[in-house]
Order: structure tokens, then C-alpha cells, then sequence
């Protein structure tokens, strides 16, 4: 197998024991386990600055300081679980259609149930890994702010830093804010940012930093470029409305416009977009996560993506990996979105339905629900990963078809700078990929709203965008869309509209004088 040519995470062993930052609060627990803060006066070459870069990559996959999880950054959880990436994916597909899980551990349940409380365990853990990031983020910032050799590595990691204040703003609505201005190894109460000035501050921070990135597809493989700043930027103006009451749908045709003229295309095999080797796939693949299974070991990240999603009668050996954990599989209205225009084979149905019940009667039976094989860990060629416990497969956090269809729904919002015949040839173009023709094309009098979130679901579903889209089409909280299980019954019921967002911990709130709960 091809080794992948990405900035290493074995690099950031060098340095991630070195790492600390003291708690701004008695106790957030997001600091790392280790007692000497990381400073300039340590760091004396190139190695050193990019292994903090690396562990600022790593941190959105690895949960510990120590292989496989081991010491967890976050004291109040195991570390597989507490891990980024599947913090992330919990949050964005238990939520809601796209996912359920069969276990049983905590209050994890309340996530598909939408009747999570300030005191959840995994909500706390999603909210610690983002301001842990941003915090591992502003350290490197602060030590390369004047020095022009590492202008790379401080570009980056305030793209980074902005990513997180994104999924910040976007799953909480609000939270502390801290940047490199505020002094590292310092107590000191944050302040608590408003929606408006989180949106503010990563639009300037993107806007600042968009044309200093690397070029698309001129970075290593896993690090940030123009084109993942454009996404971003594209999501924020995209979700602009919901974020801060203000549209910029124009904005977004800007931003999409840029990366669709970039030089990327659709990968033509769906599938391949999540093979182990689809770090071959930068084509489509603007920005991922990095797995690989002999360096990147964790029980979060892609191993829990694929592990947790195969049981009954799948054969794990068919994914490439030793087993199944038995817990994510699909909602019948899922399901349901492949349905509603042709009768022709869409290839993006990677459904398993033998031994699988269509209908959820019992959340906790595996069983019940179709599994999906979305993710592999398994090649284009068929080979097996480099490790059947720990995927070689990278999680596609920002691509290609997801801009071609933020263009498309801009467009139809009202955004100038665009058009509907192109937005339809866009749609069109994906689409074709799924039937293998121009079976499945629209016309342009069936480019609605209701059809692009359907069309979302089926080319993004399990990348963590569900959540985010069923909010901005008014379908997350309320009683719009009904899916089985919403709102803790078997059929599905309405849920309270605070449910669109997460609480801050009681923890954080109990701690900071400054903060203060919206909505529970």
C-alpha cells in the first residue's frame, strides 16, 4: 500500500509530553496530564514547531497523550471515547435521522432521545475537546507570531483554531473565548462570546489568513490550504442566518465559486471516497482527518466509525477490519431519502439489510435499523489495511460535492453571483456519479429546498453535516420532520426548540462566573 505523504503524527511525540496549559477555571478539564509548559525558549528548530502542529492536527482524532488513548487528555472520560472526531460524529449524526446507536453506556442515549441536560457526559466531553483544541492551537499561534519561518505553522493553526470556534458556534451557540492574546499558564475567568461576535471573529480570522494558506492541493497531504479556509468560510455564510439572523448566501456563492474553480472534481467511484486508500482521492478530498492504523491508534476516530457500525450478520472481514462493535446502523426515514425520485440504483445506498429490520422496535437490538458500509477499511484494489483494528481510512471532513451543492442552495435561497442552470448542472453532475448516467438528473423546476437537504443526506450522510443541515431547513427541533425515535418515542415525536443547540457544562458554568446558560 502506498504510503500516505501527510505532516506525521509520530512527530508530535517529540513534544506532546511537554504540553500544558493551566486551567482557566479551577478545574475544565482540558488540561493536558503534564506539568512543564511548553515555551519558546524549548523549542529551537523546525522538528519541534511542527510537532506542535502535528498535535494540533492529531487532537481532532487521538484522545490520550500516549498511544491508543492512553492518559486522556480530558480526565472525566475514557479517552476513545472522549476523542474529537467521535465526539463530533455523535453530535452531528445521533442527533438525528442519519443515526442510533444500540449501547447503552451513560447518557449517550439522550442524543438520539434530544432530551440531553448540562450534565451529560458527551456533551461535556464535545464542548472540553473544542476549547482543548483551541487552547493547543493558541499556544502554537503565541510562540510564532514573530517568527516568520513558522509563518506556515501559524497560519495553520489558526485556520484550526477557527474550526473549532466554528463547531463551537455552531453546536453551542456560545462558549468562552480565548485566544493568543490572553496569557498561556494564567488564571483568569473568559469572557462568554455571543453568537455575533463568534461569527464575527472567525470570518475575520479566515478572511485574514485565506491568502497566506498554501494553495489548493500544493500542502502535505492532512494539512490546511486556501480551498479548506474557502469551505469553511462557505459553511459560515451558508449557516449565516442561523448563526447570527443576518443571510450571506451571496458570500457563499463567492466562497464556492473559488473552490469550484480551484481545479478539483468529483471523484468517479462514490466508494472510494472512503476506502483506506482514499487519501489517493485529493480530487475531491479538500481537507480530512488522518487516520492510519499504525500510527494513528484510538478507539475514536475512523476505528470507532467502522467498528461501531458493523454487527448481526455483517462480516467485518468485508470492511477490513477484526470485528464489530455492534452500535450505529440507520432510521427507516433515512432510508426513505433514496426513494423519492427515480426508481434507478443510487450507488451512494451502501445499505446492509440482511438480518437487519427496517423498523427500530427495540433501540438497543442491532438488529433493528439498516447498517450502513459507508466506510471501509479496505482499498480501491481490495487490499486490507495496514492494521484490522485501527483504520488506515481518513474521515473526508470538507469536499468537493459539498460545495457544488452550498452553491446550489445558495442559489435557490436568493444568493447572487450565481445561477440556476448551474446549480442544476452541479446537482446534476453528482447525481450522475450515484446512477452511473443521466438517469437520475433534475430539471431545474425540481431544484426546491426539500430536494437539496434530501440530496445532502444521500451524498454526505455520516460525514457530520446532518445535524447542522436539519437545523438550517427548520427541521432539527419541532415537529416539521419526524423521524423514529426524535424525541424519545418509537415513532418519533416533536422536541423542544432548545434542543437545536447544546448547554455549556454545568461544570464550566458552576466555575466561571462569566458564563452564562442560553436556553436551559
Amino acid at each position: 500500500m502506498k504510503t500516505k505523504y501527510r505532516i506525521t503524527y509520530i512527530v508530535m511525540a517529540l513534544v506532546m509530553a511537554s504540553f500544558t496549559f493551566v486551567s482557566c477555571v479551577n478545574d475544565l478539564d482540558t488540561v493536558p496530564l503534564d506539568e512543564d509548559l511548553l515555551t519558546a525558549d524549548k523549542l529551537n528548530n523546525d522538528e519541534s514547531y511542527k510537532g506542535m502542529l502535528a498535535k494540533c492536527y492529531a487532537a481532532l482524532v487521538v484522545g490520550g497523550q500516549k498511544g491508543v488513548d492512553a492518559d486522556p487528555d480530558i480526565s472525566s472520560i475514557d479517552g476513545g471515547f472522549s476523542s474529537y472526531l467521535r465526539q463530533l460524529w455523535n453530535h452531528q449524526e445521533l442527533t438525528t435521522d442519519e443515526a442510533i446507536c444500540a449501547w447503552n453506556d451513560g447518557n449517550l442515549r439522550d442524543l438520539h432521545d434530544m432530551d440531553w441536560t448540562p450534565s451529560n457526559e458527551f456533551v461535556t466531553a464535545m464542548y472540553y475537546r473544542i476549547t482543548l483544541e483551541i487552547a493547543y492551537c493558541n499556544n502554537l499561534i503565541k510562540l510564532t507570531n514573530e517568527q516568520d519561518q513558522f509563518k506556515a505553522y501559524n497560519t495553520e493553526a489558526r485556520f484550526l483554531r477557527a474550526l473549532s470556534y466554528w463547531h463551537m458556534l455552531d453546536m453551542f451557540g456560545t462558549g468562552p473565548f480565548v485566544t493568543d492574546a490572553h496569557p498561556v499558564g494564567s488564571f483568569f475567568f473568559p469572557e462568554q462570546a455571543t453568537g455575533q461576535q463568534l461569527f464575527d471573529y472567525i470570518e475575520s480570522e479566515l478572511l485574514a489568513i485565506e491568502n497566506e494558506l498554501a494553495d489548493p492541493g500544493t500542502n502535505e497531504y492532512g494539512r490546511a490550504d486556501k480551498a479548506a479556509a474557502w469551505m469553511l468560510l462557505s459553511k459560515l455564510y451558508l449557516n449565516a442566518e442561523i448563526y447570527v439572523g443576518t443571510e450571506k448566501y451571496t458570500e457563499c456563492i463567492t466562497y464556492t465559486n473559488k473552490i469550484i474553480g480551484a481545479g478539483y472534481s468529483l471523484e468517479p467511484d462514490y466508494q472510494n471516497l472512503f476506502l483506506a486508500d482514499n487519501y489517493l482521492r485529493t480530487n475531491e478530498i479538500i481537507f480530512p482527518i488522518v487516520c492510519e492504523g499504525e500510527h494513528t491508534q484510538t478507539w475514536g476516530g475512523m476505528t470507532f466509525i467502522i467498528h461501531s457500525t458493523i454487527g448481526g450478520d455483517m462480516p467485518a472481514a468485508e470492511s477490513g477490519v477484526d470485528g464489530g462493535w455492534g452500535g450505529n446502523r440507520t432510521t427507516k426515514s433515512f432510508v426513505n431519502l433514496f426513494d423519492d425520485i427515480t426508481g434507478e440504483t443510487d450507488s451512494r445506498a451502501l445499505f446492509w439489510e440482511e438480518g437487519q429490520n427496517l423498523e427500530i422496535g427495540d433501540i438497543f437490538n442491532f438488529r433493528d435499523g439498516y447498517a450502513l458500509r459507508k466506510f471501509k477499511n479496505i482499498t480501491s484494489d481490495g487490499d486490507v489495511g495496514s492494521n484490522l483494528s485501527h483504520p488506515d481510512t481518513d474521515f473526508p471532513m470538507f469536499r468537493y460535492a459539498d460545495a457544488l451543492l452550498m452553491y446550489a442552495e445558495a442559489v435557490v435561497r436568493g444568493g447572487t453571483g450565481g445561477d440556476m442552470a448551474t446549480a442544476v448542472d452541479y446537482i446534476n453532475e453528482i447525481r450522475e456519479r450515484a446512477y452511473g448516467d443521466n438517469s437520475g438528473d433534475i430539471t431545474q423546476n425540481e431544484l426546491d429546498l426539500d430536494f437539496i437537504l434530501n440530496e445532502r443526506g444521500r451524498e454526505l450522510y455520516w460525514e457530520c453535516h446532518r445535524r447542522t443541515d436539519l437545523r438550517r431547513f427548520g427541521k432539527l427541533s419541532g415537529g416539521s420532520y419526524i423521524w423514529p425515535w426524535k424525541g424519545a418515542v418509537a415513532a418519533g415525536a416533536s422536541v423542544d426548540a432548545k434542543y437545536d443547540l447544546f448547554p455549556i457544562p454545568n461544570s464550566d458554568i458552576n466555575a466561571n462566573p462569566n458564563l452564562k446558560q442560553i436556553n436551559y
